[in-house]
């Protein structure tokens, strides 16, 4: 069972807040094992199982990033061996701004610290502009997997600026 089944929803990259919210409780009321505590131990242990897929469902599916992944997964776009390889004029783009990451630690710059931030945050909005119109209508129809291979790259490469932007914030105290 996906979480999509779980809570009843269609597969997609925007989910009604307010509604898996809802939900939620709703599936938190009733499989949470407090309430079970009279129940055989079968009983217990599907109730156990229904409140962690619950929970589990809950947290995936009311984060943006981690539905997207989760979607790419249900669909075979993303799994556990080799990831895709990136494009090579973004890996080439990213080659610099680690040169730079690399500079900043031997020399504090300020200016190449918010040039470096600047950067990778107009990156972010370009590849997310791009991809946004497939995530604000994919679903899970016949004929609608194509724009997935935009998502799946959409995702790798914001995967990897949050990373440069994790690493970039460590130099950040030290002006």
């Amino acid at each position: 069972m996906t979480y999509f089944e779980f809570y009843d929803l269609p597969i997609s990259f925007r989910v009604d807040a307010p509604a898996l919210r809802r939900r939620y409780l709703q599936n938190s009321r009733k499989h949470h094992p407090d309430f079970h505590t009279l129940a055989d131990d079968a009983q217990q242990d599907r109730a156990l199982e229904l409140s962690t897929l619950n929970n589990e469902a809950f947290k995936t599916l009311s984060d943006p990033d981690l539905r997207i992944q989760y979607v790419l997964q249900l669909k075979g776009l993303l799994g556990d061996e080799q990831q895709p390889a990136l494009p090579q004029d973004f890996l080439m783009e990213m080659m610099e701004i680690n040169e730079g990451l690399m500079e900043l630690e031997f020399d504090p710059d300020p200016a190449l610290y918010a040039q470096i931030d600047q950067s990778v945050k107009n990156m972010k909005i370009n590849i997310l502009n791009k991809v946004q119109p497939i995530l604000d209508t994919y679903t899970d129809a016949e004929g609608q997997d194509s724009g997935l291979l935009l998502v799946r790259e959409y995702f790798l490469k914001n995967r990897y600026l949050l990373r440069i932007l994790e690493n970039l914030s460590k130099f950040a105290p030290s002006f």
